[in-house]
C-alpha cells in the first residue's frame, strides 16, 4: 500500500509534500536587551536543520505579538518591523534549502498571564520582576497562574489591542514569507485563558457561555483573516482537555473549533492541557491523538496530531487510520533532524529528492 504518511495535502492553495510535520518549540535563545523579540542564527539553525532534514512544514516557536506576549524575555516577537524582517531571512533560507519544496508557517501568540517568566534553563525561576526586564502581565482576570505574578485583567481596550496585535503581527507574517499561519489558543496562554472556565470567570460579554468565552478567539481568527492571502491557510492549535473537573472538554472544543473553521481556521492542531496547574495528564506516546480523531469526526476539518509521537510505524499508522490529517513532531525532530528523511527510506517511499546518502544510511542502520 502506498504511504499515507508521505501523501501529498492541500490546505486552500497551499501544497506540502506529505503529512510529517514540526511542531513549535519554545527556544528561548533570544539575545540582547536592546533587540527584543528578534530572531537570531539560533533560530535559522534550528528551524533550518528541518528544512534539510525534509520536512514539508515546520512551524516556529510561539511568537509573540506585542513585547507583553512573551512568555519569557527570550522568547521570539514580530510586533515590529525589524523583527520580520529578520524572519525574512529564516523563511528565505527554508525555501531555498529544503530538498522536498518545504514550508514554514508561523505560531501567533500571547502568553497571557503565563508572561514574563525565567527561560526553563535560568538559574531562577517563576516570574521575572521589573527591575531585571519583567513586565506587567495580562489576563483574563486578575487571578494568576499557580506561584505566578497576578496579571491585570484586560478591560474591553486592552481586548481590543490584543485583537489589532493579532491582526497586525499576521500581516507582518505575509510580509516576511511564512507560507501559514498558526493560531495559539492551548498550553494555558492568553486565548486559552479566554476559552477555559477553569480561568475565565468573567461576568461581562467576555466570560460566562461557552460562546461569550470563545469571542476572542472567534474575533481573532476573523481579524487575521482580513490581513492574509486567501490562498494561505490559517492553523488553529487548541487544547481538547483540560485535564481537570470543569474544565474544557473535547465536545466543547470541537464546537469552538467548528465556529473557527466556520470563519477562516482551515486545520486544527490538536493538543491538550495547560490551563491550571497541577493536573495530572497520563502521558504515552500519542496520548493526544484520540482528541485529533474526536475533533476531526465531530467538525470534518483537518486536524494535526501531537504529542510524544516518535516512531515511523505509529506516525504512518495515525494518517493512515483516518485519525488525523497530519502528524507534528518535537523531541523525535530534536533528536534526529532528518527524521522525514529516514521515516521514507524506512517505508519503501520512492521520493526523488531523498539523497543517497540518506539511503544509504537508513540501510545501514535498519
Amino acid at each position: 500500500m502506498p504511504s499515507q504518511l508521505f501523501s501529498p495535502l492541500t490546505l486552500r492553495g497551499l501544497t506540502l509534500a506529505h503529512r510529517g510535520w514540526v511542531a513549535p518549540m519554545c527556544q528561548y535563545s533570544v539575545r540582547g536587551a536592546d533587540e527584543p523579540g528578534t530572531p537570531n542564527d539560533w533560530h535559522l539553525v534550528h528551524l533550518g536543520q528541518f528544512a534539510a532534514g525534509g520536512a514539508a512544514l515546520i512551524l516556529t516557536e510561539a511568537t509573540a505579538v506585542n513585547a507583553a506576549g512573551r512568555i519569557s524575555p527570550r522568547d521570539t516577537g514580530i510586533w515590529t518591523d525589524e523583527q520580520a524582517e529578520c524572519w525574512s531571512r529564516i523563511t528565505d533560507f527554508v525555501h531555498r534549502n529544503g530538498p522536498g519544496g518545504t514550508k514554514i508557517g508561523i505560531q501567533l501568540a500571547h502568553a497571557g498571564r503565563k508572561a514574563s517568566t525565567y527561560w526553563p534553563f535560568a538559574a531562577e525561576s517563576g516570574s521575572v520582576p521589573a527591575a531585571l526586564g519583567g513586565w506587567q502581565t495580562v489576563g483574563a482576570t486578575a487571578e494568576p497562574f499557580g506561584p505566578l505574578a497576578a496579571p491585570q485583567e484586560l478591560d474591553e481596550a486592552g481586548i481590543a489591542g490584543v485583537i489589532h496585535d493579532f491582526r497586525a503581527a499576521a500581516a507582518r507574517a505575509v510580509w516576511a514569507g511564512f507560507d501559514t499561519i498558526e493560531l495559539h489558543a492551548a498550553h494555558g496562554y492568553l486565548l486559552h485563558q479566554f476559552l477555559s472556565p477553569l480561568v475565565n470567570t468573567r461576568g461581562d460579554a467576555w466570560g460566562g457561555s461557552a460562546a461569550n468565552r470563545s469571542r476572542l478567539l472567534l474575533a481573532v481568527v476573523e481579524a487575521v483573516r482580513t490581513v492574509i492571502p486567501d490562498r494561505m491557510p490559517l492553523l488553529l492549535r487548541i487544547s481538547a482537555s483540560d485535564w481537570a473537573r470543569g474544565g474544557l472538554e473535547p465536545d466543547e472544543v470541537a464546537a469552538v473549533a467548528l465556529a473557527a473553521g466556520e470563519r477562516g481556521v482551515d486545520l486544527v492542531d490538536v493538543s491538550s492541557g495547560g490551563a491550571v496547574p497541577g493536573v495530572q495528564i497520563p502521558l504515552a506516546p500519542g496520548y493526544q491523538v484520540p482528541f485529533a480523531a474526536r475533533i476531526r469526526r465531530a467538525t470534518g476539518l483537518p486536524v494535526g496530531a501531537v504529542g510524544l509521537i516518535s516512531k515511523t510505524s505509529h506516525a504512518e499508522q495515525i494518517v493512515a487510520d483516518g485519525d488525523a490529517d497530519a502528524v507534528l513532531l518535537a523531541r523525535a525532530a530534536l533528536r534526529d533532524p532528518h527524521w522525514w528523511l529516514r521515516a521514507a527510506v524506512d517505508l519503501g517511499v520512492d521520493l526523488p529528492w531523498v539523497p543517497q546518502y540518506e539511503r544509504a544510511a537508513v540501510t545501514e542502520n535498519f
